[in-house]
């Protein structure tokens, strides 16, 4: 079954097969029974992706299944799954898995390999992984190729594409001071890197979620998914926002990761992006202004006598 290879166990992909000639197919299969095996298993998966038409020629099936035939329905968007269909399931949810536990899988793995890591390394892969423990082994796998020693930041930066936590630190740190030319020059710096804007605007959201997770929840490694030292590094430049700006930011970069993919001047709002969120206390002390200016303009009645 590992391999694929066992002739009462068949897996359809309805991402490329979603119409009812696909299903048809199924359903004519499902009257034989099972070869060498106690059950004939069909999985099918992205089962989302089927046409309606489609699902309607499965539920009969489903509805009167033969003794020896089980279905497995696999899907990453299981509100799509007609409610019909879904009741005649058995539910079961695979949870994202945890930052901590996918670092510590992948520090095993590289121990039993005898291959040398910085933790920072590891832990960013693990962040990367997004709770999928086989994502995280195939990112670990393509650094792994490209190395010729160690394992450190700079390789995988090189290798993935993704932004250089040192400069996106850098950037963060300028707009947390208002230092509105700071932030143009190492956001400049950050794209000399070779990044897409997106991207660039992707790594330093992330920064400010991180950001926020540390001002409001502390070092926890739990959520943080970083080291000791750099989750009290965290915590401690935490201090020079409030989760209400972060929050806002974060906002800001997802409008602009936006624009920029469709935009003609890209460079142009990524800029007006960061420079916005580095003047971000100006913003708020005019718009206090004008708020006062204009309760200050507004005419009171006067009282008759």
């Amino acid at each position: 079954i590992a391999e694929g290879r066992h002739i009462d166990v068949i897996e359809m992909d309805a991402a490329s097969n979603t119409g009812v000639d696909d299903v048809r197919e199924i359903i004519e299969q499902v009257r034989y029974a099972a070869v060498s095996a106690r059950y004939k298993i069909y999985i099918i998966d992205e089962v989302h992706m089927l046409t309606t038409p489609a699902f309607n020629a499965l539920l009969k099936t489903m509805e009167e299944p033969p003794a020896h035939v089980k279905f497995i329905l696999c899907t990453t968007e299981p509100h799509k799954v007609l409610p019909t269909i879904q009741s005649r399931c058995q539910r079961f949810d695979f949870r994202p898995i945890s930052i901590p536990r996918i670092a510590a899988h992948l520090a095993d793995v590289l121990a039993r390999e005898s291959i040398e890591a910085d933790e920072a390394v590891v832990l960013r892969v693990a962040r990367l992984a997004n709770g999928s423990m086989r994502d995280g082994l195939s990112i670990l796998e393509r650094i792994v190729a490209a190395a010729d020693g160690r394992l450190d930041a700079e390789l995988l930066e090189r290798v993935l594409g993704v932004p250089p936590e040192d400069i996106v630190r850098d950037v963060v740190a300028a707009i947390g001071g208002g230092d509105l030319a700071g932030t143009l020059r190492a956001m400049s710096t950050l794209l000399g890197e070779g990044l897409a804007p997106e991207r660039a605007l992707d790594g330093i959201a992330e920064r400010f979620r991180l950001l926020l997770a540390a001002g409001v929840c502390g070092a926890d490694p739990e959520i943080l998914g970083t080291g000791p030292d750099e989750a009290a590094a965290l915590v401690e430049e935490a201090a020079n926002f409030e989760p209400e700006q972060l929050v806002h930011m974060i906002a800001l970069c997802d409008a602009a990761s936006a624009r920029v993919r469709v935009s003609a001047s890209p460079r142009a709002i990524l800029d007006a992006a960061v420079a916005r969120m580095a003047m971000s206390e100006r913003f708020a002390r005019a718009a206090s202004l004008l708020a006062g200016d204009a309760i200050a303009s507004t005419p009171t009645k006067k009282k008759r006598l």
